[in-house]
């Protein structure tokens, strides 16, 4: 995928893909109410309760994003207002008119008014309110408010944003204790995902110790599909023992899903040079286009799913859950083409650059005249310098929402 600044990292992209595959199917196989597969189901093979428990693919993107930041921010200056101005052409446009298309269905079927949904999409900045997948992306906007606070830390010492992630543990821990339930603020909201932003900084500043080392990362992410079929034997998202649950495990699952991602994409990043023809092509194609994947595939999974079920083949056998999902998937990636190239495509050709590297902050002491603006404290550089058009026809670019590009 290739972002503002010409780069593009086509293994980022085969996480990406991951992500919108575990997402996917996790709403395939058990809808919203646990049907065709019902939310207490536990498969046998351990390694695909993380697709019986796939909003973990969530977590992946949120850890993603804050692995792609640092990576494309390590050593730069950035112009923040251009910075917000990328996202905003990024994720906007296909939003917009996801949230719209929504919101008219709700009220013509007479599942919402015009003035309740109203209430719901204005409350969806400060709130995880949006419909359907879109309340993630509110999540990722309170992670660009921090961000340069983030970045500050990281240039004054790499292990200073781990201090974030003791906060956020504490408050979790206090909450629980207070209110009975922590998954709410734990899956929904930026106070559980930080440390899977964070997590995802620090693996990229760590990532030449991960680097080749294959058996120690598989036996790491072993153990963590080790842990993730025990949280699902315990009811896993939904039947522990219900929604929310009380289980003080939320308290630290963030974290846990948070590190064993960012050790994961950090190796694969390190280790390897995917090429750019046959599997892996089409596979970055379909992180390429996961953002438009995520969003869209809400609207229509639930149906699919059923309508399988009751015309072509009974699903309530797992594994055959699980193989139509997949098929799915694929034909989301298709329509996640159509969305990219005509929703999210025009709008990118507006993007601007917003990142400097520390040269460029050197020549500008040389030349005060050309930039006597003073910096920020997130080393935010003038909007006047970092400014220009990309390309008229930009290659498509993913974040993590997501899922999202940078």
């Amino acid at each position: 995928m290739q972002s503002s600044t010409g780069q593009h990292y086509l293994a980022l992209d085969h996480v990406r893909a991951i992500a919108a595959l575990l997402v996917v199917t996790w709403h395939f196989i058990h809808g919203s109410t646990g049907f065709p597969i019902a939310f207490d189901y536990s498969p046998n093979l351990f390694l695909l309760s993380l697709f019986d428990e796939g909003h973990t693919g969530v977590a992946l993107f949120m850890t993603l994003s804050g692995y792609l930041f640092a990576k494309l921010l390590n050593g730069k200056t950035i112009d923040y207002k251009a910075f917000l101005w990328n996202r905003a052409l990024r994720l906007l446009p296909l939003l917009t008119v996801v949230t719209a298309a929504s919101g008219l269905y709700l009220i013509v079927m007479g599942k919402t008014s015009p003035s309740a949904f109203l209430q719901t999409v204005t409350s969806g900045p400060p709130l995880p309110t949006l419909p359907y997948g879109c309340w993630s992306i509110t999540v990722e906007f309170h992670y660009y408010l921090i961000l340069p606070l983030l970045l500050w830390m990281l240039r004054h010492s790499r292990w200073l944003p781990a201090s974030v992630l003791l906060l956020s543990i504490a408050f979790r821990t206090i909450m629980h204790q207070s209110t009975g339930e922590v998954q709410t603020l734990a899956y929904w909201t930026i106070i559980g995902r930080i440390d899977q932003f964070v997590l995802g900084m620090l693996a990229f500043q760590f990532r030449l110790h991960l680097a080749h080392r294959h058996g120690m990362v598989v036996l790491w992410l072993g153990s963590f599909a080790g842990f993730y079929a025990y949280f699902n034997a315990l009811g896993g998202f939904m039947a522990a023992p219900a929604y929310p649950s009380p289980s003080s495990l939320w308290v630290l699952l963030p974290t846990i899903e948070g590190a064993s991602y960012a050790v994961a994409i950090a190796w694969y990043d390190s280790s390897f040079s995917p090429p750019s023809r046959g599997f892996s092509k089409y596979l970055g194609y379909a992180g390429a286009y996961s953002y438009s994947i995520y969003l869209i595939h809400y609207n229509l999974v639930f149906r699919a799913a059923r309508f399988i079920d009751q015309h072509i083949m009974s699903l309530t056998n797992f594994y055959v859950a699980l193989a139509w999902a997949l098929f799915f998937f694929l034909l989301m990636v298709a329509l996640g083409h159509f969305s990219f190239r005509y929703i999210e495509s025009p709008f990118l050709r507006h993007r601007k650059r917003y990142i400097h590297s520390l040269r460029d902050k050197e020549v500008s002491k040389d030349h005060p005249a050309q930039d006597s603006a003073r910096l920020l404290p997130s080393h935010v550089v003038p909007r006047s310098q970092a400014l220009y058009r990309s390309h008229k026809h930009p290659e498509p670019h993913t974040a993590a929402t997501p899922l999202r590009n940078k």
